[in-house]
C-alpha cells in the first residue's frame, strides 16, 4: 500500500488532480470538541508529562472530489505540519521521543491503543484526527482492510519509533522533555485548541 499511495500522490502533485486548494480546505474543515486524555508514564512507555493526546472527531469532510488523503496532507502542511506519510498503523507499541505527530485517519477504521498498556483504546474512524505529543504510545489493535493514515510532524521534527525495552528510559523521559509546543493546532491553525491545551501540565485525564 506504502508504495501504491507513495506513486499516487506524486501524480496528484505533478497534475494538481485530486489535491484540494487552500482557499477550498476552509469549506472542508468543521468546528469539533477537542477530546484530551493524559497519559502517565508506565515505567515502559513514557507518555508526556505536559501535554496530552487530542483527538477530533471528524473534524474534516472527506469530499468525494478529493483524494481524502491529500486533504489530510494539505490541510496539515497549511497550519505547519510537514513530511507527510500514508501508511497504517504499526501493529506493535512504539513512541516518539523526538518528536510530536499528528494522524489524520483517510480511509476505513481501527481499534487503536494509546497510552501503553495503562493507556486507552480508541475507536477511529475515516476523518478524525488524533494528535499526540512526543513519548505517546500507540499500537494498531485492529484495523480495516482498507485503513489509511496520513502522518505528519511540526517544523524540526527529528523522528524515531522505539518500542519499550529499544530505548534507555530515563534517556527517552529527557529527550521528550526538549520537544518544543508547536505554534498551530494541525486542524484548526493558531486559533485551534491545541496551543491552550498544551499549555499547562494536565493534572488528570481531560476526557
Amino acid at each position: 500500500m506504502p508504495i501504491v499511495e507513495d506513486l499516487k500522490r506524486t501524480v496528484e502533485r505533478i497534475t494538481g488532480a485530486g489535491r484540494p486548494t487552500r482557499r477550498s480546505l476552509r469549506s472542508l474543515v468543521r468546528a469539533r470538541k477537542a477530546q484530551a486524555f493524559h497519559f502517565r508514564d508506565d515505567g515502559e512507555t513514557p507518555n508526556n508529562p505536559r501535554f496530552p493526546l487530542i483527538w477530533y472527531r471528524s473534524p474534516v469532510a472527506l469530499a468525494p472530489a478529493y483524494d481524502p488523503a491529500a486533504i489530510f496532507e494539505e490541510l496539515f502542511a497549511a497550519n505547519g505540519w510537514g513530511k507527510s506519510w500514508r501508511n497504517g498503523i504499526y501493529g506493535f507499541r512504539h513512541f516518539h521521543t523526538r518528536t510530536h505527530e499528528v494522524l489524520g485517519i483517510a480511509r476505513g477504521h481501527a481499534r487503536v491503543e494509546f497510552g501503553g498498556k495503562r493507556g486507552r483504546t480508541i475507536e477511529v474512524r475515516a476523518g478524525d484526527v488524533i494528535v499526540l505529543p512526543a513519548g505517546t504510545g500507540h499500537q494498531r489493535r485492529s484495523a480495516a482492510l482498507d485503513l489509511l493514515v496520513v502522518g505528519a510532524y511540526p517544523a524540526g521534527a527529528e523522528y524515531d519509533e522505539p518500542k519499550p525495552h529499544e530505548v534507555d528510559h530515563d534517556a527517552a523521559v529527557a529527550a521528550i522533555a526538549k520537544v518544543r509546543r508547536p505554534t498551530n493546532d494541525p486542524v484548526y491553525g493558531k486559533d485551534g485548541p491545541l496551543p491552550s491545551l498544551w499549555r499547562a501540565t494536565p493534572k488528570r485525564d481531560l476526557a
